[in-house]
């Protein structure tokens, strides 16, 4: 492991021929005063070396100028780089380049920091079910390498794989068939189970936007050309799912934290309009609450009496209903009263399931 200061990026890919020829690398970068347009074609490149790795004889020059928003020269340029520069065997055919043996990743070191950080990351990961597969256990045996001797024994349990159901192999699956969509740019066939109808399955096709852990499970926000809308698909309630050979692209202006807007969660079909909410919870669950970031809007206040007033702006969903139910009796809604009045009726059903004296049946819950 290199115990210096400084992280260095040493790939096997682009060393030698930027040692070996930096007057020709120059050359390629016209105005060779500019490191910061160097640095923008490096990555360029190295992103190019692995979208061509990923998705062989699927993307041209003329595609591969509209996705990096350069031109076709451009782009040229920076495949003779590949392929005279850095010796890749990058071979052009009528669907797309591809590579007719596949490139090495770069080699890479961290500083003694960094590698501890991603040993952390690694350790929370194996926390979010789908994520502690057999591939991250391998990644993290490579890594080993990195740490001092003393570090043995908490790499052996980070490595160490979850218990396996099928449940888990079955999510496991379906996020690296959604993730390689996600790469490759390609549409998805899927048999999905709606809850809200009964558990009725449906067959669609979608286009993958992004992939969000959320709680204990995944949920993927996709297009969903049945519906011709943006959806939330909750991974476990695919039961199949076939990866296309038709394309897509992600529109520019889609994003993740704007779509969902202001709910608490993922189950944006659920949610209300946005309404202030305020909150008050007994010392003890106000301490433990103020500690953590629950959403964006979230502002907490200590009071005289040590309770905790918390005000969020959302929009209301039933993960939210259930997040106030395991507070039970340290939780006050103050605002709005139709929250109270929910809150209040769900105590009451719960009363009556657990055959609590004197509890009143409520009016009937919202149901998913």
């Amino acid at each position: 492991m290199a115990r210096g200061n400084s992280a260095l990026l040493k790939s096997e890919l682009l060393r030698e021929p930027l040692k070996r020829g930096r007057g020709k690398i120059e050359r390629q970068f016209p105005g060779s005063g500019r490191p910061l347009e160097e640095l923008k074609r490096v990555s360029r490149i190295l992103e190019l070396i692995h979208i061509l790795t990923v998705s062989p004889r699927r993307y041209r020059r003329c595609d591969l100028a509209a996705r990096f928003g350069v031109s076709e020269r451009t782009i040229q340029k920076d495949l003779d780089i590949i392929r005279h520069g850095l010796k890749l065997p990058l071979v052009r055919s009528l669907q797309g380049y591809y590579f007719e043996k596949t490139p090495l990743l770069p080699v890479l070191q961290f500083t003694f920091s960094e590698a501890l950080a991603l040993l952390l990351a690694v350790q929370a990961a194996r926390h979010v079910s789908g994520a502690g597969s057999p591939e991250l256990a391998a990644a993290l045996n490579r890594l080993a390498a990195l740490f001092p001797p003393e570090f043995g024994t908490l790499l052996r349990q980070a490595a160490s794989l979850p218990a396996v159901t099928a449940q888990r192999e079955h999510r496991q699956r379906m996020l690296l068939l959604l993730n390689q969509a996600l790469i490759q740019g390609r549409k998805v066939r899927i048999l999905y189970t709606t809850h809200s109808r009964g558990g009725a399955q449906t067959e669609r096709v979608v286009r993958p936007y992004h992939l969000l852990p959320h709680v204990r499970s995944w949920h993927l926000i996709a297009y969903c050309e049945w519906r011709e809308a943006v959806l939330v698909f909750k991974v476990d309630r695919i039961r199949k799912a076939v990866l296309l050979e038709e394309c897509y692209r992600i529109p520019g202006d889609f994003d993740v934290a704007a779509y969902l807007g202001p709910v608490w969660g993922v189950m944006r079909g659920a949610a209300s309009d946005p309404v202030d909410v305020v909150l008050r919870f007994t010392p003890e669950a106000g301490r433990r609450v103020a500690e953590e970031s629950w959403h964006p809007s979230q502002q907490v206040a200590e009071q005289p009496d040590g309770s905790v007033l918390f005000r969020l702006h959302i929009a209301i969903t039933p993960d939210f209903i259930n997040w106030l139910l395991y507070y039970g009796s340290r939780v006050e809604v103050l605002a709005p009263p139709e929250l109270r009045e929910e809150l209040a009726a769900e105590h009451r059903r719960a009363a009556e399931v657990n055959g609590a004296p004197g509890a009143a049946p409520g009016p009937g819950g919202r149901s998913e």
